[in-house]
């Protein structure tokens, strides 16, 4: 007979998640409050360290998580600082409270947003191919090393210093840098055509909108099919509004449980950006695949 106590009693397993959880939480603390010269210094001392003892990617892997994490995380630390700051002032300094959590609102929805476009298991997947090129093809590895670099040179600079809306030249540069990636991945099972006229690349155009219906149209369109597909990127301005088109070939990606959390953010960063001026919509050609169009007021930087 089973005894109660011990089936309601956690598992191993359980306790290991919550240890971890518990480690990377103070991990995160912890790197938000240390100074950027203290950070600079121990991951120096960790490339170093992993170069001696042959785990020279592991330690570049933790290097760029502890940067990301001071980016962001230092960022939400800052903001929370200051607005208890604010919020023990007068009525004056109420306004400047309201400001300061805004902040702190914006450097949350950047944490989460860069986490789901910047997820460290494609961190990790990369990384993990370009060890396994290194014996078969240096070349492709090498080639897809300078896409990762290209990937992470274009994204953080904007969560670091954008308020929301960069150039359609910057976004673009950020996408073709995943497809490059993710071309040689694929292979020949992905191609890419972007059609974008160079006039159109200073026009504002908000972060990471494109990159995340890429990745939709990568990961739900064209990865499923065992063949593969093709992803066409084209933008045009049509009575005073810039329009953005993604288009796959593919299974589609559909608004259902689990796949439409992107798609849902867009929405919402559009309507508060620029209300009822501008709209994502989805459509299913008649050819198949998916369709993704983000009309927006235009404007240039």
């Amino acid at each position: 007979m089973n005894d109660p106590r011990r089936v309601a009693s956690p598992s191993d397993a359980d306790r290991l998640l919550h240890a971890l959880e518990r480690y990377w939480w103070l991990f995160v603390d912890k790197v938000a409050r240390m100074g950027w010269g203290r950070l600079a210094l121990a991951a120096l001392l960790a490339l170093l360290l992993g170069a001696i003892l042959g785990l020279a990617l592991l330690a570049l892997a933790a290097v760029l998580v502890s940067g990301l994490v001071k980016i962001l995380a230092g960022g939400k630390y800052q903001a929370d600082q200051a607005a208890s700051q604010a919020r023990a002032r007068g009525e004056e300094a109420e306004r400047q409270a309201e400001l300061e959590a805004l902040r702190r609102q914006l450097a949350e929805a950047r944490m989460g947003a860069l986490q789901a476009q910047i997820e460290p298991h494609f961190l990790f997947n990369t990384l993990s191919s370009v060890c396994q090129l290194m014996e078969d093809s240096p070349a492709r590895a090498l080639a897809m090393q300078k896409a990762l670099i290209r990937y992470l040179r274009s994204s953080l600079p904007e969560w670091r210093d954008s308020p929301g809306e960069t150039s359609l030249g910057m976004q673009l540069e950020l996408s073709r840098a995943y497809l490059d990636i993710m071309q040689l991945r694929m292979e020949e099972r992905l191609r890419v055509t972007i059609a974008v006229p160079d006039a159109l690349l200073p026009a504002r155009f908000p972060v990471m909108m494109l990159q995340t219906l890429v990745e939709n149209a990568v990961k739900h369109g064209l990865e499923p099919m065992a063949d593969g597909g093709a992803i066409n990127i084209g933008a045009k301005v049509l009575d005073g509004k810039l329009r953005l088109e993604v288009r796959d070939d593919g299974a589609g990606f559909p608004e259902q449980p689990g796949q439409g959390m992107g798609l849902a953010n867009i929405r919402e960063r559009l309507s508060l950006l620029y209300g009822q001026q501008a709209e994502l919509t989805l459509e299913a050609p008649a050819s198949g695949g998916t369709l993704a169009v983000i009309a927006l007021p235009f404007a240039l930087t």
